[in-house]
């Protein structure tokens, strides 16, 4: 077999490579306010807990069983309501494309569904139809034609496919509304959602786990998450005041920015010397894990460990895998590279829909590493 032939074959093997844990979770078996938590936490950690998914979900409480926390009705973690309610779509992406119907947004529902072509608020606990997502890149549609409330469709798109459907442009809000049309529905869930809820870490995760009920904001005074530890909702997510005294969760993250301006050479060198490399992304949950991080830079861009091959005109991250998933911005990364003028490398965006670019290596920019091998 051709020595180049047989090269591509092997990096299209590795695309299987799966994602380190990105948090690392730290019971903290003391008795102290939601405040007093996340000052502890980011004097020790990072930060209170943010939970991105069910696995960390179940990670944490596995953790927290076996931290033996006693006799109490809560543990803390990070999420808190704040005062801002943006729409954003389930994936944690920010919503910057937008379809609002005449008067739209309107009154005080959470949740966004789709008539017409057009969106609507609607209240979470209505039931609708809906329409997953079963590709990362949102290329492949799924219409389920059973009728549940946005959390449980929400649930369900995650559990048997990627997410709820998220429409970012023209094109796939006609192609939403094609599956509406051939299905004969006229209205359906669809990924978007306000939530004035966030991590103390400024992630944003949209998981939640809240108990039926909740949250209530019971007494107007609820500002803070707690996870119960009561029968019955073992587990489960409470908002309750942050002045109760209650053990907690730290996270400390695996992925450090450093808002030192180098180049990718300098910054690679930093990073093998101080942590373990430059951070990789090969998956859509890593890359909303670089978005958390990134857009606290000083740079326009990041560098990421991302490198053109150009003996054979290709991108690999540092470790050798080749680039299975894929964020490229438009005109970067699928077009032939000049090496002969200089060498390009990979960066993240750090503001608007955190594309990635490619620029020549001698740019100095912020960089990430990585803490985990």
């Amino acid at each position: 077999m051709d020595q180049t032939v047989y090269f591509i074959l092997l990096l299209i093997a590795l695309c299987s490579i799966s994602e380190c844990v990105q948090h690392q979770y730290y019971v903290v078996n003391e008795q102290k306010t939601w405040y007093e938590a996340q000052r502890y936490c980011r004097e020790n950690y990072t930060d209170l807990a943010t939970i991105d998914n069910m696995n960390d979900k179940n990670d944490m409480n596995e953790l927290i069983k076996s931290a033996n926390v006693g006799v109490v009705e809560f543990v803390w973690i990070g999420l808190q309501r704040s005062v801002h309610n943006k729409w954003q779509w389930s994936s944690g992406e920010p919503a910057l494309y937008l379809k609002w119907a005449t008067g739209q947004p309107g009154g005080s529902n959470e949740c966004a569904m789709m008539r017409n072509g057009r969106w609507e608020t609607q209240s979470c606990g209505k039931s609708l139809t809906f329409i997953c997502s079963s590709s990362k890149a949102n290329t492949s549609l799924v219409f389920v034609n059973q009728t549940t409330n946005w959390r449980s469709a929400q649930s369900h798109c995650r559990q048997y496919h990627i997410d709820l459907v998220r429409v970012r442009n023209q094109n796939e809000n006609q192609e939403v509304e094609k599956i509406m049309n051939d299905s004969n529905i006229s209205e359906v869930w669809i990924g978007l959602f306000r939530d004035p809820w966030q991590w103390s870490d400024q992630s944003n995760s949209s998981f939640r786990y809240w108990n039926t009920g909740e949250p209530n904001n019971a007494g107007g005074i609820q500002d803070r998450t707690g996870v119960s530890q009561q029968y019955g909702s073992v587990g489960r997510w409470h908002d309750i005041s942050g002045k109760g005294q209650f053990p907690f969760v730290c996270h400390e993250d695996k992925l450090i920015l450093i808002k030192e301006n180098l180049t990718w050479s300098e910054a690679l060198r930093y990073c093998r010397q101080n942590h373990v490399d430059l951070v990789s992304v090969h998956s859509e949950e890593m890359q909303r894990r670089v978005t958390n991080v990134v857009k606290r830079a000083s740079t326009a861009a990041v560098w990421l460990g991302l490198h053109n091959y150009c003996l054979m005109n290709m991108w690999l991250w540092l470790s050798g895998e080749i680039v299975c998933y894929q964020n490229w911005a438009p005109g970067n990364g699928t077009t032939p590279e000049n090496c002969r003028l200089e060498k390009k490398k990979g960066a993240v965006q750090s503001g608007g829909d955190q594309r990635w670019i490619s620029l020549p290596e001698s740019h100095k920019l912020n960089f990430i590493c990585r803490n985990y091998e």
